[in-house]
C-alpha cells in the first residue's frame, strides 16, 4: 500500500474544510506560520491513528507547532465551535435520530462494592429441623 494513500486518507475533504475553515481563528501579525488546513490534517492524523505526537509525520509539520494549535484551539472553544457546526449540518440533513440516546459508559466496581464476601460463597446450613 502506498503510504501517501493512507495519509491522505486521513484528511479532510474539501466540504469539512469548508465547514470548518471559517470556524478557525484568524492568526495575528507577525511570522507567518503554517497554514491551518495542514495542521487541522495533522491534528485528525494523530487521532485518528493513535500515535504520539512526535510521531505525527513531518508533512503535517512540527509535532510541537500541532500540539500548540491543538491546545490552543481547545482552550478558545474552536473545537467546540467545529463540533457545533457539525451537528447542526447533520441535524438539518436530517442524519441525527434526537430519540435514540445511548449510554456506552462502563463503571467497573471493586467486588466488595457489590456486597460479595471474601473467599466467595459461602454455604450453609439451616438450623430448621429438618434441614438437611
Amino acid at each position: 500500500m502506498d503510504h501517501g494513500e493512507v495519509i491522505r486518507r486521513h484528511e479532510l475533504s474539501d466540504a469539512e474544510w469548508g465547514l470548518v475553515e471559517p470556524l478557525l481563528p484568524r492568526p495575528g501579525t507577525g511570522r507567518p506560520r503554517l497554514d491551518d488546513r495542514t495542521v487541522l490534517n495533522g491534528i485528525v492524523w494523530k487521532f485518528r491513528t493513535g500515535v504520539a505526537w512526535r510521531d505525527v509525520p513531518s508533512r503535517y509539520g512540527s509535532w510541537a507547532t500541532l500540539h500548540t494549535r491543538f491546545r490552543r484551539w481547545a482552550e478558545d472553544g474552536t473545537f467546540d465551535r467545529m463540533l457545533r457546526a457539525a451537528r447542526a449540518k447533520a441535524d438539518a440533513a436530517g442524519d441525527i435520530d434526537w430519540l435514540v440516546s445511548v449510554d456506552s459508559t462502563v463503571v467497573r466496581a471493586h467486588q466488595s462494592a457489590a456486597g460479595a464476601r471474601k473467599g466467595g460463597p459461602e454455604t450453609r446450613r439451616s438450623a430448621a429441623p429438618g434441614a438437611g
